[in-house]
Formats: structure tokens, C-alpha cells, sequence
């Protein structure tokens, strides 16, 4: 029988292989390469939305540029769930790269909450962890956790740090 602590490992390095592609009427002066990435199942978007705009803001003129959201097949993508989770619901019995569109216009605001910060992100985490631990453990591992380990599973996360977690 497999230790809890191997499936505990495999969960956390399961990797999604994507591609993203700027949405074809947002090109400006040449047109954007697709960008690669291994997302972390466990991780959120908005934890890698830095590298993304970063690759796409070379060919956009910055008054083109505002609040990134991503899509899939016509569907926005919500930053508040994880990875594994909206590629599961999504795009699990498409082919792979999964192929995420980006767009730096015309937020859908019916559909998707605005990410103020990355701090919004962390207190949406902590949240569902102390959820998550209320119905399986009666609150009692969060509970016991201080501060200090609060932050250093969510740097864990967000770092795809398997020891810091």
C-alpha cells in the first residue's frame, strides 16, 4: 500500500502542460508567440499571471494593457479556483497542451470576480483551507497552525515548494 505521503507528493507535482495565446483581436504591431507552461494542479492563474502578461506585453502598446483574465473556449476562467479543478471541469478530455486564450480587454464583468491583489488571492487560500479542514478535521490542524505556518504553506504554494508546505 502506498504511504500517504507518496500521494501526498504526486498530488502536489501534478503539472497541467498549457499553451497561451493572445486573443486575436488584441494583437497590435506583430503578432504574439504562444506561451508555454507546467501549471501546478494546486496552484491558481493568478499566480502565474505575472509571467504571462510579461510575454505578451512585448508586442501590445501599454495603452492597450489593462486587467488580464484568461479564457478557455469561450469560457473565463476563474481566478479563484484551482488549476486542477477548472482544467477537470473544462478540458479534461481535450487534447493536450490545454489552450488558454488571454485578454487584456473587455473584463467580463457578469462572469468573473476582479483580482485586486495578490494578497486577495492568499486570504481566498487561507479560507478555503480553513474550510476544507472545518469539515474534515473539526478546524483542529489550521487551529493548531500559527501565523508564521499559515504564511509558509501559502509561500509553499505559491513558490511550487512541496517542503515549505
Amino acid at each position: 500500500m502506498t504511504d500517504d505521503k507518496d500521494v501526498l507528493r504526486d498530488v502536489w507535482f501534478g503539472r497541467i502542460p498549457t499553451c497561451f495565446t493572445l486573443y486575436q483581436d488584441e494583437m497590435t504591431e506583430r503578432e504574439a508567440e504562444p506561451y508555454y507552461l507546467l501549471l501546478p494542479r494546486v496552484s491558481y492563474l493568478t499566480l502565474v499571471t505575472d509571467k504571462v502578461k510579461k510575454h505578451f506585453q512585448k508586442v501590445m502598446r501599454q495603452e492597450d494593457i489593462s486587467e488580464i483574465w484568461f479564457e478557455y473556449e469561450g469560457t473565463p476562467l476563474k481566478w479563484h479556483y484551482p488549476i486542477g479543478l477548472l482544467f477537470d471541469l473544462l478540458a479534461s478530455s481535450s487534447a493536450l497542451p490545454w489552450s488558454i486564450t488571454v485578454h487584456f480587454k473587455s473584463f467580463p464583468e457578469k462572469d468573473l470576480l476582479h483580482c485586486p491583489s495578490k494578497d486577495a488571492i492568499e486570504a481566498h487560500f487561507m479560507s478555503c483551507m480553513k474550510e476544507a479542514d472545518a469539515l474534515k478535521h473539526k478546524s483542529q490542524v489550521i487551529n493548531e497552525m500559527q501565523k508564521k505556518d499559515h504564511k509558509q504553506l501559502w509561500m509553499g504554494l505559491q513558490n511550487g515548494n512541496y517542503s515549505g508546505v
